[in-house]
């Protein structure tokens, strides 16, 4: 089929296009840049010039396609509220083109911030309270109801791999660097679930083939990674101590960071690889930190 893809350029988006298009399918990437329009038509996908605030383009790109998968998000933590207004726009806009066809739409979401303390499963709900995002997320399942075959895929904090640039373990990185020291909450026992960019696009594909309407798909390889074990490893290969930051310090050491750093948030993907045949086959958190790419 012919899929429209936002957020095709970016850290994820990059790896969904080649591996549609490796599957047979033909995609047609949003651009809002001649960057971004150069790095489509790189991997051999057709551009559509326009922005997740450009409606038409957004309908326009979705009428020309059998399926849609929604990765664009304006991350400016700034205007973060207006963010997610515009998420919950473009997702409505391309959901209508989408009414009463039985294509699918595949929409990013994330596992943060679901159940802190205990395991979140692909049954466990959107608060919709707990996280803006939730809320656009919880929206979109009524798409199921319209003839639509939406589904959620929900991505851990950390997708990791080779051209991450600004992801959190980025960012750890580069806060033990200026601060001379890798540091975690408390007594780092606290769980981060995380999944290669790649395994993470051979889920997306899969989704667009087969999900059925309104389910919830969770991109987890590792359901759990202790922060202590993250900054350890961090502070092994920049030649730092791993040091344990007191709770209210996490702020004024890691920054916006700090609170989601310190955060028990583990996720299965029990029901994902059952229900859609999913096996996670590239490196891990802890492998994917020991090849040493991320300190380059």
């Amino acid at each position: 089929m012919r899929v429209f893809v936002t957020g095709a350029s970016g850290f994820i988006g990059s790896a969904v296009v080649p591996q549609l298009l490796s599957a047979g399918h033909q995609v047609l990437g949003l651009a809002r840049s001649d960057g971004s329009a150069q790095g489509v038509a790189a991997m051999g996908a057709a551009v559509h010039r326009g922005d997740l605030n450009d409606l038409e383009s957004l309908r326009a790109g979705a009428a020309q396609c059998e399926g849609v998968v929604h990765l664009g998000f304006i991350h400016d933590f700034d205007h973060f509220a207006a963010s997610v207004e515009t998420d919950r726009r473009a997702i409505e806009a391309m959901g209508a083109v989408l009414e009463g066809s039985g294509r699918p739409l595949v929409i990013a979401s994330g596992t943060a911030g679901l159940a802190p303390g205990r395991v979140a499963t692909e049954d466990t709900p959107f608060a919709p309270g707990t996280h803006p995002r939730f809320a656009t997320a919880v929206a979109a399942l009524g798409l199921a109801e319209r003839g639509v075959r939406v589904s959620i895929l929900r991505l851990p904090p950390t997708v990791h791999g080779p051209g991450d640039r600004h992801g959190f373990v980025r960012r750890l990185v580069e806060i033990a660097r200026a601060k001379g020291a890798s540091g975690y909450v408390g007594d780092g026992s606290n769980r981060w679930n995380a999944v290669h960019r790649l395994d993470a696009a051979r889920l997306f594909v899969l989704a667009v083939e087969k999900a059925a309407p309104g389910s919830i798909l969770h991109a987890v390889a590792d359901e759990g990674v202790p922060a202590r074990t993250i900054a350890e490893l961090i502070g092994e290969k920049l030649g730092l101590p791993a040091v344990s930051i007191p709770p209210d310090g996490a702020a004024a050491h890691f920054g916006w960071l700090g609170m989601f750093f310190a955060i028990d948030q583990p996720a299965s993907s029990a029901l994902t690889r059952e229900r859609m045949g999913w096996t996670p086959t590239h490196p891990g958190l802890v492998e994917d930190l020991e090849a040493g790419h991320y300190f380059d």
